[in-house]
């Protein structure tokens, strides 16, 4: 779930490919291409499903009326109801992400919206310090340690918490929808929702949607044998903030004492770049793809970033040329949390690196099927 997600992830700044898939290549990539740690944030991974239905068991009598009432919603009227609540209700909180290997960033998060723009201000209280800023599909990222702003623009939202909508998935015929019960978390009640995957190319989701708005305030990512991989969720939330966007916009715009640094990407598609899927991969669609400029030995050179998603979660594929002083000769995989990494040699003359939140073999299956087409 693009967290995408994340995510995410999307989800792209090329020029923070890493030279080799190290442990401090992937935490680079992970934080500046799927914006994970600036991004994400909640409290521990402490409610198990027996929690959640113990405390299901016990709701309120609000609560008992709520279930009827949602009990028969199916996976598309779930995602509907999720998809929609960030762009009703303005709201701040603190949330963090914890990871199965330790690996945990915590955030302060600003959202709010009107009839014609969605703007958030994401702030990282841990690891580096940077603001992310979002106004619609235009990202702007302060970094204080390096004192620059760098502007991109992204096509799918990769802030928690958010389900995107992507035209033409299919969701419903990947997995199933079942209500697990209600729960509490940072104050408010919300609907437990279990989305399981119907196959083997993706993970599985428990998702805790606030009862009133529909915001979701958790999310765990689960493996196929039921282990959390990924736990995020709001420690604390105020869904009443008193937060208007054209604040948000003028802390976005204030450039003063940074260099700016603005992304050349170029909208394209994989066919018209000369690539190509030989097959698709179930479930996943296209949905965007472009050319990147990012500076390598102080050497421009272009990457071509290409987006599938089968609408809860996304795999994006950078396509680069082979440089042996920079590539391996062999494949190199990695992970953190739900994120799994896989770069290799595609040809002779060009090198794939799949990023998703996704089990490893999808990804191997996206890089397998990825061909030149001329």
């Amino acid at each position: 779930m693009s967290m995408d997600g994340v995510v995410e992830g999307v989800w792209g700044e090329a020029a923070s490919l890493p030279k080799r898939l190290t442990a401090a290549g992937v935490a680079c990539l992970l934080r500046l291409l799927l914006g994970l740690s600036a991004l994400w944030c909640a409290a521990g991974a402490s409610v198990a499903s027996e929690a959640v239905r113990q405390t299901g068991s016990a709701a309120s009598a609000r609560g008992s009326q709520d279930a009827s009432a949602t009990r028969e919603r199916d996976v598309m009227q779930w995602i509907e109801r999720v998809q929609s609540a960030p762009c009703r209700h303005a709201y701040t909180g603190t949330f963090v992400v914890l990871s199965a290997s330790g690996a945990m960033s915590t955030s302060k998060i600003w959202h709010a919206c009107d009839e014609r723009h969605r703007l958030e201000r994401v702030e990282s209280l841990s690891g580096h310090r940077r603001t992310v800023f979002r106004r619609n599909d235009e990202v702007r990222t302060f970094s204080q340690d390096t004192r620059t702003v760098r502007t991109d623009r992204r096509d799918t939202a990769t802030t928690f918490p958010r389900v995107a909508w992507v035209e033409g998935t299919a969701v419903a015929q990947y997995y199933a929808a079942t209500r697990l019960g209600q729960d509490r978390v940072a104050g408010y009640l919300a609907d437990v929702v279990w989305f399981k995957p119907l196959d083997n190319l993706r993970f599985g989701y428990r998702l805790w949607s606030e009862v009133d708005t529909g915001l979701v305030v958790k999310l765990q990512t689960l493996a196929p044998d039921g282990k959390v991989l990924e736990n995020a969720a709001f420690s604390e939330l105020d869904l009443r903030a008193p937060i208007e966007p054209e604040q948000i916009a003028r802390q976005m715009d204030m450039t003063d004492g940074f260099r700016e640094v603005i992304a050349r990407v170029t909208k394209t598609s994989a066919q018209a770049e000369g690539w190509a899927l030989r097959q698709p991969v179930a479930g996943f669609v296209p949905v965007s793809c472009h050319q990147r400029t990012m500076v390598v030995a102080d050497a421009p050179s272009k990457v071509l970033q290409c987006l599938y998603s089968d609408g809860m979660t996304s795999v994006s594929l950078f396509v680069e040329p082979f440089d042996p002083q920079r590539h391996p000769d062999k494949a190199h995989a990695a992970s953190m949390g739900a994120t799994h990494i896989l770069g290799q040699r595609l040809n002779p003359d060009a090198w794939v690196t799949a990023v998703g939140e996704v089990p490893m073999h999808t990804l191997k299956l996206f890089a397998g099927q990825f061909q030149r087409i001329r």
